[in-house]
């Protein structure tokens, strides 16, 4: 996910695209530049997309305190627009600028494969024997021996290193405790006879095919 976002000192207007909910009527120079720069790189102007009235819109006053502008853009990848939930201006926050702080409500969706952490060694742990009081004594006891080890690592030491450690304890306390067992093995889905029969259909098919177009 890329967003691109800060006072941009452009005036984006009443395009087709954002029609409804632009502040300006009118583009400027720099207004032209980040639509088409927005357009060149698959990017989306969220500003203008989010039906607030102009005073959540606009983000700079002019030392007048009169003249209000919309010149903080914050834009994002198309494929991930629907990412971004609101953008707004918030005039009460004090940043000492004459822009208003604009602030934009994100959701990121992560994929995550749930089976990766299940497996050791390519085998999956038989997590239904922790429904078993035993079995998940059991476990308890191996993973608090193993952490029990852990506190005289030294602080200085890599996270990610430290991380890793802790990831094989836990796996190795499962495969201690739980066990683990095989994976489904699926039969295959067309089998030799399968593969002959199309062989002696080929040669019908390519006749069949050679006569069309000898017909025609």
């Amino acid at each position: 996910m890329k967003i691109l976002l800060g006072d941009f000192k452009a005036k984006v207007g009443r395009e087709k695209n954002f029609k409804p909910i632009i502040l300006h009527q009118d583009n400027n120079d720099n207004g032209i530049r980040i639509v088409n720069f927005a357009s060149s790189k698959n990017l989306v102007v969220k500003n203008t997309m989010f039906p607030h009235g102009n005073i959540q819109k606009y983000t700079w006053t002019s030392p007048d305190g009169k003249t209000h502008n919309q010149i903080d853009y914050i834009l994002i990848d198309w494929r991930w627009h629907s990412g971004i939930l609101d953008v707004r201006s918030f005039r009460r926050a004090e940043c000492d600028t004459d822009h208003c702080l604009v602030a934009a409500e994100v959701r990121e969706r992560l994929a995550v494969s749930k089976r990766e952490g299940q497996m050791f060694d390519g085998k999956s742990f038989n997590l239904r024997k922790l429904n078993e009081l035993e079995d998940r004594k059991q476990f308890e006891i191996e993973i608090t021996n193993r952490f029990a080890a852990l506190e005289y690592l030294s602080d200085d030491q890599d996270i990610n290193r430290t991380w890793e450690t802790i990831k094989e304890n836990i796996k190795t306390s499962a495969k201690e405790s739980i066990c683990l067992q095989e994976l489904k093995q699926h039969k295959p889905w067309i089998d030799e006879e399968c593969l002959g029969f199309l062989d002696q259909r080929k040669p019908s098919k390519m006749q069949w095919i050679h006569d069309e177009a000898k017909a025609m």
